[in-house]
């Protein structure tokens, strides 16, 4: 069964027992805006409708379930949390809590699970690549090819000691005399 509450400040709070689920929204509106907050605990069934109490601090819930007493706590800002102890409850004003036949729009279902992921079918092999056509580029003195039948480069082109552009015929770089291959 499903109870509302009317609470100061706009606001609404709506309970419901599914099984041994509880399940609390908090509604709030103004000029303008809505909003929905939703929690849950396992509390076992109710045994008896629950009791809203306000109180200086903010507003309790006493659920009475075939696991116990249970005392939620409404405090400002819309922070919803279980009592460690029973409240005191002296000079609480009791609030009404009227049985509804639906809530807000907001509030749904729990939701289902979700089957089991399948696992993806294996990757198919993938296929060659076109060979490319052969690329050259120059700058200065300096020549890149790929892609042709004669790949190497010439051999002492650059200094492997300090990158110095050398001639094929050069034995020692002329910059840091470096022998060359």
């Amino acid at each position: 069964m499903l109870y509302l509450g009317e609470l100061s400040g706009g606001q609404q709070v709506y309970l419901e027992n599914q099984e041994a689920l509880t399940l609390l929204t908090l509604t709030s509106s103004g000029p303008g805006q809505q909003q929905s907050q939703r929690s849950s605990w396992q509390t076992g069934a109710w045994t008896v409708p629950p009791t809203i109490f306000q109180t200086a601090t903010g507003t309790i819930i006493r659920l009475e379930t075939n696991q116990g007493q249970l005392f939620l706590l409404l405090q400002a800002g819309g922070v919803i949390s279980p009592a460690a102890n029973p409240p005191d409850l002296s000079g609480a004003r009791v609030l009404p809590l009227n049985p509804v036949t639906s809530g807000p729009a907001t509030v749904m279902p729990p939701m289902q699970p979700l089957p089991p992921m399948q696992p993806l079918p294996p990757m198919q092999p993938l296929k060659p690549m076109a060979p490319l056509p052969p690329m050259e580029m120059r700058m200065g003195n300096m020549q890149l090819q790929m892609g042709t039948a004669s790949q190497a480069q010439t051999p002492g082109a650059f200094c492997t000691q300090c990158g110095k552009p050398t001639e094929s015929t050069d034995r020692f770089c002329a910059k840091c005399g470096h022998p060359l291959k």
